[in-house]
């Protein structure tokens, strides 16, 4: 039995601020969970935290993205402190933090070996300066980075770029809006489940059949990176892009489920839950909840 370790990334570095003068608040998501007690309820071990060093930014798209030598330096402590749990056989349950705190976990995993990603996530966050204009805050475009596509102050840290291949990424609960950004993942031949996919094959059946995809020879493990906006805004409003049409909490649950129990499963963090968003803390609690029954295998 592996020991898990829960670990805070406050980092919100990847995102535009909301409005002037004000900050992102996904930096508070590892604090709202632990004040619903995940430690205890996941009877996990204390990993402690990686403090960013910086302040969010607001560039135009354009310019590169803004932060970039924050965020290669958090990454890169990030990772030191995520690879040593790996080594060591631990789970590392890592709370973010902004969606670019994936990176800190696709190096950390690159130092080792090959890993695959589930990404299970609302929108691809794939844009790069290949398909847009508007690059510019990494939270959005962290998968991108990590199998090599954009600055290399991002995607070629300590020479190890790609983090990630692209035939080990895997997207579940995409909305099947973003028709665009799949027609490009598709070319690449990168699986995407789209939350019509996965209602129609159902979502425990699925998440059993990309365990397995990832259960292979080629493969050292994989990692399993969450952002809290593949739920429903009906349940999950609080997050920076509330896109409609998400996953029920049941259904994630059933997702993950089978992901979680792997024993090539090496990690997991979560994203973008913004308690500003959530005055009275139901969406957190929600969040928790989830968490924790993703990880309940009776």
């Amino acid at each position: 039995m592996r020991n898990i370790v829960v670990l805070d990334a406050p980092s919100n570095l990847g995102l535009r601020p909301p409005a002037p003068g004000t900050v992102p608040g996904c930096y508070k998501l590892a604090g709202a969970l632990r004040e619903q007690r995940i430690v205890q309820r996941l009877r996990a071990l204390e990993g402690g935290v990686v403090v960013p060093r910086g302040t969010t930014g607001g560039l135009a798209g354009g310019d590169g993205v803004f932060n970039a030598a924050a965020i290669a330096g958090y990454t890169r402590r990030l990772a030191d402190r995520i690879e040593h749990h790996v080594r060591a056989g631990d789970f590392p349950v890592v709370l973010g933090g902004d969606c670019s705190i994936n990176l800190g976990a696709a190096l950390a995993l690159r130092r080792i070996g090959r890993f695959g990603l589930a990404v299970v996530d609302a929108s691809p966050d794939f844009r790069h300066p290949g398909n847009s204009e508007r690059v510019g805050a990494a939270g959005g475009e962290e998968v991108a980075l990590a199998t090599g596509r954009g600055q290399g102050d991002l995607t070629n840290l300590e020479g190890l770029r790609p983090y990630l291949r692209d035939e080990d990424v895997r997207y579940f609960g995409i909305r099947d809006c973003f028709e665009e950004e799949r027609a490009e993942l598709a070319d690449l031949k990168i699986p995407v489940v789209t939350v019509g996919d996965l209602r129609e094959w159902g979502a425990q059946a699925l998440g059993s059949v990309i365990r397995q995809a990832f259960e292979i020879p080629q493969l050292d493990g994989f990692w399993v990176h969450l952002d809290a906006d593949v739920l429903d805004p009906s349940v999950m409003p609080a997050v920076d892009s509330p896109d409609p049409e998400g996953l029920t909490p049941d259904e994630l649950v059933a997702l993950l489920r089978p992901l979680l129990a792997s024993a090539y499963c090496v990690g997991l963090n979560v994203t973008i839950y913004d308690p500003d968003l959530d005055p009275e803390g139901t969406a957190g609690a929600l969040l928790t909840d989830t968490v924790v029954s993703a990880f309940d295998q009776d």
